[in-house]
């Protein structure tokens, strides 16, 4: 296990990251502010599998073998960014209501929201950058054990992001009761909302770094 004082370092920077808007922090949300609570903490599932994805890849190399290939970075990228357009399309679109008016969206099953808020963390490569370029300045080969250290950080980071995420997902949730008494938000919610994934889009496309 690596050092308390690497562990605590690990984790406030796990936090830092966290709490940095972005495609989950914007999809928990919305899913918590459309179908309620529940409905949140299982897309929180499904992201945490991606972080376990992730760290597994970072654990044994496969994420390094992914961004040494240009094309497979790019391919990637791309895909992340033209769902997150997809997404913004979704709540600019003529005629579509805003997400947070619960009762006119559709209820995705428990599966689709699981399965959405994995798809929706394994799209962004941002994560696996995270993870290569981060993990390595706090294992400590010294002590022996690199695949133990590494899956320990990985461990600590997918703990801080669920357990902010959950706390979000759950506060988001009881804002569904204030904005259906509040309708004239509505229509800044929905251009809000479409206007940041836009943004998130446009940057991840134009967004060439390695």
């Amino acid at each position: 296990m690596p050092e308390s004082g690497t562990l605590l370092a690990f984790a406030a920077l796990a936090l830092g990251m966290v709490l940095t808007p972005g495609p989950n922090m914007i999809y928990l949300i919305s899913r918590s502010l459309c179908q309620g609570r529940m409905a949140g903490l299982i897309s929180l599932g499904g992201v945490a599998l991606g972080f376990v994805f992730y760290m597994l890849c970072a654990a044994f190399g496969i994420t390094a073998l992914v961004l040494a290939v240009p094309y497979a970075y790019d391919a990637l990228r791309l895909t992340g960014a033209l769902y997150l357009g997809w997404l913004a399309w979704s709540y600019l679109r003529p005629g579509r209501r805003s997400p947070f008016e619960v009762r006119s969206l559709p209820a995705d099953s428990p599966a689709r929201l699981f399965a959405m808020g994995f798809v929706t963390n394994l799209l962004n490569p941002k994560i696996a950058m995270l993870y290569l370029a981060l993990l390595p300045h706090f294992v400590q080969p010294e002590a022996g054990n690199v695949l133990g250290h590494t899956l320990a950080l990985g461990s600590v980071q997918i703990a801080v992001s669920v357990a902010v995420n959950a706390t979000i997902a759950i506060a988001a949730g009881s804002i569904a009761g204030f904005l259906g008494r509040h309708p004239a938000w509505t229509r800044a919610q929905r251009w809000i909302m479409g206007g940041v994934l836009g943004a998130l889009a446009l940057r991840m496309a134009l967004d060439r770094g390695r």
